[in-house]
């Protein structure tokens, strides 16, 4: 209950109510970011739809029965320790958190970093730091992207050259921004592919990890359905999971549908905005936010209509996040923002029997866009890049644009039958891992960059060579630390490493990179070598170019350095300009290491040359009460491997289904059923989860209702 409340002040701006003015820069970033006034049309929508305003009425109606019914020695401990109690849920709350979800997995931006890093960089050297289209590229859909007849064909400013990449250093950053690394992990093999000619969907859902649990392991049965999975507490329905003909998972989509521009007020008042040619008047919203122990806080937040659409002045002359923004002003265009029914998308893919079934349940999922896969019964498997997406020119959105001139603005949304997809493809298995969507050079339509690759490639790899797989072959998969990245990077190392010019204690860890077996297992101290050489080499190549740069800027993706160190024996960027003479690869690739021994002799000595305990992987109490949560877990992964467990991020859901004609079916997450820290159930799962073991998934039927498996009952009456 706590922890279903607190996402929802979260989300709507309402920290500083309970947590004090230390929170209030963040909850005013959340007010300007439009959330609660999207949530509020958002709602408008859903319930103006019958069957979700009663799924949702019924869902509220439950958690206030609770509320109203709960002892003051059963409320939760958190309420007690920060001074204050739960209030009524409302409608309004779980589309908060629908919201917020779309903000955590489609509100990554960099906008700002981005432009100033255009600023800065020549465009020779910008264009190798951040290229458009990756080598080796290995996209979600590798075929079925072809559009017969384009619909939609977006226009570039004629102005571009002059406006757009205008020369000016940005200096706003959020307070708080999104998980790059927020994605995950998904695949489906075809019966032809498995042992018993059914196909079996894989799903591991990677995001910040906490207690309570993301997620909360629910069986809805009725007399239409019968689903089973995880849920998000506070919404009703399973979002990941299986009913008895279909299952279905998902993966960030990772495009980006948050832009900024520039707005040119009248004068500082701020109630006239210039927008094609003309003066329009502005529209004020206030934002009154409580703080607990000071008087309230009243934020006027301008909104600017850009085309059709009503855009918040995220940044201006009274708030500018972490910087200055020096009398600038930037409103933000932000799928998430749009009223739309996404609740809705789940309810029918809780209820679908086939394929037809599931695309008409994607079609009401706009955002957070997503890689839905899927698999049935009837035999078929599908991957879906979907959401609505818009249709933009190239580098649209990489940059801040000027938003006094239309013909910037988003144009159009790719239509939906022009979405990439895979249906029974032909090598018998899909994949996701929050790769490209597609290929640039068929897909007509502006991707974007810097997507991850190598997780994806590791997987497909995997998947075209195995043959009649199981579930077990799947669960060994989910929790594989194979390191693609340094299966290519490590012979570039050993090649340009001086050996010569080694002490005997570097010598020692360049031996223990030698004979790793290139896995990040729990207790590898060659992983741990590999690891923190390959983020010490990062920046001795690229601190030098980054020394006078804005603080504010984006800085290039490892896959980058890799493309280039591959293609360029003498890649640009390996000479240190700070100094006179010209550096080669060998002379960086030795500093790094040499820096690397060093600080893995402090490591070794405290006992931290285990990958596992230098990873350190922990899950913390959402409040970051340390009592309530859990440290130095014994887990392997990293972000190179398939299962991609960091510090504080990684599998929060482990899924394996297979569609036999009984149901086979194993899961797992890192925490507990139970809310209080005080219950056995609050953490029980985290050490199967950390061991890579599974519980099987029982999807009850009606005439099991007595089975030995029955532990409790509970019945209920109007």
């Amino acid at each position: 209950l706590w922890q279903m409340e607190l996402q929802t002040f979260s989300a709507g701006g309402r920290l500083s109510e309970v947590m004090g003015a230390g929170m209030l820069e963040r909850d005013r970033e959340f007010r300007r970011l439009g959330i609660v006034y999207s949530a509020e049309k958002t709602l408008e929508v859903l319930e103006s739809d019958p069957v979700m305003k009663s799924v949702c009425d019924s869902y509220t109606k439950g958690v206030n029965s609770y509320i109203e019914n709960l002892p003051e020695r059963k409320i939760p401990l958190e309420y007690k320790l920060l001074g204050y109690k739960p209030e009524k849920w409302n409608n309004l709350k779980t589309v908060l958190f629908m919201k917020y979800m779309s903000y955590d997995l489609a509100g990554f931006d960099e906008d700002f970093e981005m432009t100033n890093a255009k600023n800065y960089f020549d465009k020779e050297k910008f264009d190798l730091l951040f290229p458009v289209i990756q080598d080796s590229l290995d996209p979600v859909i590798p075929d079925g992207s072809e559009i017969q007849q384009q619909k939609v064909f977006p226009v570039i400013p004629g102005d571009i050259d002059s406006v757009y990449l205008i020369k000016e250093e940005i200096d706003v950053t959020e307070n708080e921004k999104p998980k790059r690394e927020n994605g995950s992990n998904n695949w489906a093999v075809s019966g032809k592919k498995t042992k018993s000619g059914a196909p079996i969907l894989s799903n591991d859902l990677h995001l910040t990890m906490n207690l309570p649990s993301i997620w909360y392991e629910i069986q809805i049965t009725a007399p239409n359905i019968n689903v089973y999975g995880v849920s998000f507490p506070g919404v009703p329905g399973v979002i990941v999971g299986f009913n008895d003909s279909i299952s279905f998972g998902f993966t960030n989509g990772g495009r980006d549908v948050r832009d900024y521009f520039e707005i040119r007020f009248k004068d500082e008042s701020r109630k006239e905005y210039w927008y094609n040619g003309e003066w329009h008047q502005t529209i004020w919203r206030p934002e009154i936010i409580k703080i607990n122990g000071s008087p309230d806080f009243t934020d006027s937040v301008s909104y600017v209509k850009l085309g059709k659409d009503l855009c918040p002045v995220m940044y201006d002359n009274k708030f500018s996040g972490t910087k200055n923004a020096k009398n600038k002003y930037y409103a933000v265009r932000w799928k998430g923002n749009d009223p739309t029914n996404d609740l809705k998308a789940f309810n029918l893919l809780n209820h679908a029997e086939n394929y037809d079934d599931f695309n008409n349940a994607m079609i009401e999922l706009k955002t957070p866009g997503q890689n839905v896969i899927f698999a049935s019964k009837s035999g078929d498997i599908a991957i879906k890049t979907q959401g609505e997406w818009p249709a933009k020119w190239k580098e649209q959105g990489d940059f801040i644009m000027p938003g006094f001139d239309s013909s910037y603005l988003w144009q159009a949304m790719i239509p939906q039958d022009e979405v990439p997809f895979q249906y029974n493809p032909e090598r018998g298995f899909i994949s996701s891992a929050n790769q490209k969507p597609a290929d640039d050079k068929i897909y007509p339509y502006y991707l974007g960059r810097n997507y991850p690759m190598w997780r994806g490639k590791e997987i497909n790899r995997r998947l075209s060579s195995m043959e009649n797989i199981t579930t077990e072959d799947m669960k060994k998969l989910q929790t594989d630390n194979y390191n693609l990245v340094a299966e290519v990077v490590r012979p570039l190392i050993l090649k340009n490493i001086d050996e010569n010019g080694l002490t005997p204690d570097e010598k020692k860890y360049l031996e223990l990179l030698k004979s790793w077996d290139l896995r990040n297992d729990a207790g590898s101290k060659g992983a741990t070598v590999f690891e923190l050489f390959w983020m010490n080499f990062y920046k001795t190549i690229y601190d030098d170019d980054y020394k006078d740069a804005p603080k504010i800027i984006k800085y290039p993706d490892e896959t980058s350095l890799i493309s280039g160190l591959l293609s360029d024996s003498d890649f640009v960027f390996t000479d240190d300009i700070t100094t006179d003479q010209k550096e080669t690869l060998s002379d960086r690739v030795t500093a790094a290491f040499k820096t690397t021994s060093e600080q893995l002799t402090k490591h070794e000595s405290k006992g931290r040359l285990e990958w596992e305990k230098f990873k350190g992987t922990q899950i913390n109490h959402l409040s970051r009460l340390a009592p309530f949560g859990r440290y130095n877990i014994p887990i392997g992964g990293s972000k190179h491997n398939i299962n991609a467990t960091e510090t504080i991020h990684g599998p929060s859901w482990r899924m394996v289904v297979q569609l036999t004609e009984e149901t086979e079916a194993y899961g797992i997450y890192p925490g507990g059923q139970s809310g209080n820290p005080g219950s056995r159930f609050y953490d029980d799962f985290i050490t199967y989860w950390a061991e890579g073991k599974y519980y099987p998934l029982w999807l009850m039927k009606k005439d099991e209702q007595n089975d030995s498996r029955v532990k409790w009952k509970m019945n209920f009456s109007k």
